[in-house]
Formats: structure tokens, C-alpha cells, sequence
């Protein structure tokens, strides 16, 4: 990585979570001036009286069978929105010709652990149970987020695994946050090689976690930290994309190596010289593109 760069990053690494300067910052990325022109639809769905707001873009012109990705965005479970993805969104329905729906689930810590969590799961169960798109096999869609929002998609898979309540076929976790230690006990290297001077710091994550739960033993929930699972049977298959200089990175691979161990069939691969959020970067990107390549790749052969 150039010296100018890792410069910049050390700068941008330093201090920790402050919420209100840290939504400015991630609203100001919902002011496109090179706004793509796509066609969105904007709806809700109901979580005990909540209304969960969703959004849907829809691919210019679909060919073939109609598929459907449900996105979770990232953000550390406290920041970003359906209007600062935008960009991502727009243009992951171009590239996979599937309709996406985006959910703006609760934030932390208005709206701690599990306020965001049951939304995305109301989502996924009224899209599975077709109550949200008619006429959307299940066998369609596919449940995919980045870091907070990959974290999200692991803990619905588990709980809808866990219940019954719906039976996805297929996650796609891009730089999962699936634990919930970062401190110096973690078990995991790239927490100690990655975690001070790549943007996402361990005192960020550790911060994140502290905002988005709701008492201390919502560190050992699944659903809050998808790795703390008993058993790792049964998932859907997976697609896990890790970045090389992630603080995030050694806990995703061991996640999907856990569900390797128990017969899931599992994709893991890591992006060389990336960071953690590489997926804002621009669809031009060469990390964003590799990325894309195998997302892609993932989908058809499903």
C-alpha cells in the first residue's frame, strides 16, 4: 500500500465512535451529485407496530426467472442508511440483474440489540413468506450485507434455522463482524496486526459493540455474535468475502471454516491489500470488481 495512503488511513484511524459526527459524516454520502438514474419503489413492513422502511430497485430490463437479493447494510450497527447505500445498491442490481431490497432497520443506541436485529428478521420472514414480493420463490432469494449488515444476515440465518419460521437457501457475507471481543484477549491476528492504523480500528468495534447492545450478556447471543453458535449445522450456503488489512478479516474466515466443519457448503475468499468498507469505494474499484466477479459467480451457480 503506498505511504501516502497508509498516511491518510493513520489519520483517519485515530479516536473512537461519537455517534452524531459519525452519522454527518455517513449522511453526507446520500448527497450524490452523480446520483445513478434507477427505478426504486419505497415501502414497509410491519414489526409490532413499527414500520419498517425498505427499499426496492429494480433492474432495467430482468431477463430470465426474477431473483431478489435482501441487503443489510454496515455502519457498526450505529450509523449509515438505505439513502447513503444508495450508489451500492443501484448498482449491485446492475450487475446481478436481481431486484434488491434494502432495509433501514433501527440504529443503536436509540434502538439497541435486538431492535435492528428483529427488523431485518420481520423483513426476511415477510420476503420468504411472500408478503413482500409475489410470486418470489424462495429458492430466489438470497440474503447479503456488509460488515454490521453481514453480521445481521448470520444472526437472521440462524435464528430462521433455528425456528422455522422461513428456510433461506443462500448468504452472502462481505467482511462479516461476527464476534464481539476486540480487545487484547481476542483470538484472532488480524484483531492485533489490523486493528490501529486501517481506518477500522479495535477501539471503533469495541465502541460499536458497546453502543449496540442492550446489557452485557448480549455478547454471548448468537444472533448477536454469530460465531458464539453451539452448532454451525444446517445454514444455507455461503459466500464469505474478507479484506487482507481488516481488523474483521481472521473472524470471517473462521466462520466460515465453522460451517465447513459441519457440512455447509462455504465460499471464503480474501481480497489482497483491501480494507475494511473497500465495497464504498466505487463498482470502477479493482477490489469492488474482483468482489463482484465472485458474488456473481456465487449467484449463477446456485
Amino acid at each position: 500500500m503506498r505511504r501516502v495512503v497508509r498516511k491518510v488511513l493513520r489519520g483517519l484511524s485515530k479516536g473512537g465512535i461519537k455517534v452524531k459526527p459519525a452519522r454527518y459524516m455517513a449522511d453526507l454520502k446520500g448527497i450524490d451529485l452523480l446520483k445513478i438514474f434507477h427505478r426504486t419503489t419505497d415501502y414497509y413492513v410491519e414489526n409490532n407496530g413499527y414500520k419498517i422502511p425498505i427499499r426496492l430497485y429494480l433492474p432495467k430490463e430482468m431477463q430470465g426467472e426474477r431473483k431478489a437479493l435482501l441487503f443489510f447494510h454496515g455502519g457498526g450497527w450505529v450509523t449509515e442508511s438505505v439513502d447513503s447505500y444508495e450508489r451500492i445498491c443501484a448498482k449491485l442490481t446492475e450487475a446481478t440483474n436481481q431486484i434488491i431490497v434494502s432495509v433501514e432497520y433501527r440504529l443503536a443506541p436509540e434502538y439497541p440489540f435486538p431492535a435492528g436485529f428483529e427488523d431485518c428478521y420481520r423483513v426476511a420472514e415477510a420476503m420468504f413468506n411472500e408478503k413482500l414480493i409475489k410470486d418470489m420463490p424462495p429458492e430466489n432469494i438470497t440474503l447479503i450485507g456488509d460488515s454490521a449488515g453481514g453480521n445481521l444476515v448470520a444472526g437472521v440465518c440462524q435464528k430462521a434455522r433455528d425456528t422455522g419460521d422461513f428456510s433461506p437457501r443462500r448468504q452472502i457475507l462481505i467482511y462479516p463482524a461476527v464476534n464481539s471481543d476486540y480487545s487484547e484477549k481476542s483470538p484472532y491476528m488480524s484483531v492485533q496486526e489490523n486493528g490501529t492504523d486501517f481506518f477500522l480500528t479495535v477501539q471503533k468495534m469495541q465502541d460499536y459493540i458497546e453502543l449496540y447492545k442492550s446489557e452485557e450478556k448480549d455478547k454471548d447471543n448468537p444472533y448477536f455474535a454469530p460465531i458464539k453458535a453451539k452448532t454451525f449445522a444446517n445454514l444455507p450456503r455461503t459466500l464469505i468475502l474478507t479484506a487482507e488489512l481488516d481488523p474483521l478479516r481472521d473472524e470471517g474466515e473462521d466462520y466460515g471454516r465453522r460451517l465447513q466443519e459441519e457440512n455447509v457448503d462455504v465460499q471464503i475468499y480474501r481480497i489482497q491489500n483491501a480494507i475494511h468498507g473497500f465495497f464504498a469505494l466505487g463498482f470502477k474499484h479493482y477490489h469492488v470488481q474482483e468482489s463482484l466477479e465472485y458474488i456473481c459467480k456465487f449467484l449463477e451457480e446456485c
